[in-house]
């Protein structure tokens, strides 16, 4: 026999007694329905170690997420991989990140922050490539019909910290960047301010990167004024910077001697608003203060103390975020930038569970980008286990607000700091949807 029809032989051997093997069901790879599965690839991408925000958590949560998803056979018998990139917080930055989402073929983008929109947007848009679960803080979030929200973002915060400022500031001076994203900000904090009939407040826009805040924080502080005053400050990572240069302020007679407006106690004798006696009172929202810059700032003693703070989900502390919590802890393993009380890693948690659903459902060896936006604008139901309320993208789920027409969760939670800690400052939901209807 010549080598050439022995080696026939041989590979007709090989196939059929393959074939045998897969009909009686020998080999399956485990979690599938037939056959081995083919990976799902995404990407995450946010800035890291730039002047502005920075957040390194949110792509580590997402290889934390893939680590998990991975030791049990994958979702729905997919390999999960995960492409990082780092998006600078630049234009070029995110568009570049974008076009390498597209050229390797990833059948989304999970997870991710940016203020970029109009920059990565457009080249996933020309893929067909969703957007899921961004961080919320671009309004090319909120228009893009391939992009599928998690939250209602700075629209629904800032909208709904002005509903929970109304019931204890008498006057609000609004800190916020000189930017055309922060250009929205004033007519949103008024827009939950009227809801209780409530003055508008002032607006002081500052550089967004700047080293320090003395001037505007001067400015904000003599506007708001003693009697029941609120600085809100809305800059992102510079928010701790601005109540930096705030508490540094020198005292007025009428502050009741606390440039930072607090005084410790956090909820001033058990008032369940969590109002101050007298001095100014702070206040953000999430993204711009969270637990991770309280316990920088330290903690019961962080300047913070009795701020309000108005969120997208329930406090950290939790139990809805046990399983999340669980993850972390298994494989995260000693990456320190993987922090639960972080609002990034937890909108990107929220994020992947919406991918690993949706993946879940449609049963296919092959996973697109297709696939993925069909299912989610044909009406899938996502359950976040108490984080959101179910999440749905069918056009009657979508809020259709003048600028933010795709958001579909628009409830916030009021928080408080006491003692250190962000808590819920009333229990569950506050549904923002007509405040931010109502906004200009």
């Amino acid at each position: 026999m010549t080598g050439r029809r022995l080696t026939s032989l041989l590979a007709y051997v090989t196939t059929a007694t393959a074939g045998a093997s897969l009909l009686t069901g020998c080999g399956v790879l485990p979690g599938t329905t037939g056959g081995s599965r083919e990976p799902v690839t995404v990407m995450t991408w946010a800035p890291d170690q730039t002047r502005a925000t920075n957040m390194p958590g949110m792509p580590a949560m997402a290889q934390t997420f893939a680590r998990w998803v991975n030791s049990q056979g994958g979702i729905d018998g997919h390999e999960l991989r995960i492409l990082t990139c780092n998006e600078h917080n630049t234009t070029t930055g995110a568009a570049a990140c974008a076009r390498r989402a597209v050229r390797e073929k990833a059948v989304a983008v999970v997870g991710s922050y940016s203020q970029n929109g109009r920059a990565f947007m457009a080249p996933l848009e020309a893929a067909g490539i969703p957007y899921i679960g961004g961080y919320g803080i671009s309004e090319d979030e909120f228009t893009s019909p391939l992009s599928y929200p998690v939250n209602g973002g700075q629209a629904s915060l800032i909208a709904g910290h002005g509903m929970q400022l109304a019931a204890s500031c008498r006057r609000v001076s609004l800190v916020r960047p000189d930017t055309l994203a922060g250009d929205k900000f004033p007519e949103l904090l008024n827009s939950g301010l009227r809801k209780a009939s409530h003055r508008s407040a002032v607006d002081i826009p500052a550089v967004e990167d700047a080293a320090e805040y003395t001037e505007r924080a001067t400015e904000a502080r003599e506007k708001a004024g003693d009697e029941d005053g609120c600085v809100t400050a809305v800059l992102g990572e510079r928010t701790q910077t601005f109540f930096d240069s705030f508490r540094r302020l020198p005292q007025e007679d009428g502050d009741g001697g606390k440039g930072d407006g607090g005084n410790g106690d956090g909820d001033g004798s058990g008032d369940a608003s969590g109002k101050e006696e007298d001095g100014v009172r702070i206040s953000s929202v999430l993204g711009s203060v969270g637990q991770p810059v309280i316990d920088r700032t330290g903690g019961a003693h962080s300047p913070f103390e009795g701020a309000f703070v108005t969120g997208w989900y329930p406090e950290a502390s939790d139990k809805s975020w046990a399983p999340m919590r669980k993850v972390i802890q298994e494989h995260a393993f000693a990456d320190n930038r993987v922090d639960p009380a972080d609002a990034g890693v937890q909108t990107t948690w929220i994020a992947y569970t919406v991918l690993k659903e949706v993946v879940e459902s449609l049963d296919a060896d092959r996973i697109t980008a297709t696939q993925i936006a069909y299912a989610l604008d044909r009406g899938a139901r996502i359950d976040t286990g108490g984080l959101t309320p179910t999440l749905r993208w069918k056009y009657e789920d979508l809020l259709g607000a003048p600028g933010f027409p795709r958001i579909v969760n628009h409830e916030v939670t009021f928080q408080v700091v006491r003692g250190g800690r962000l808590v819920a400052q009333q229990p569950g939901f506050v549904d923002v949807g007509e405040t931010v209807l109502s906004a200009p």
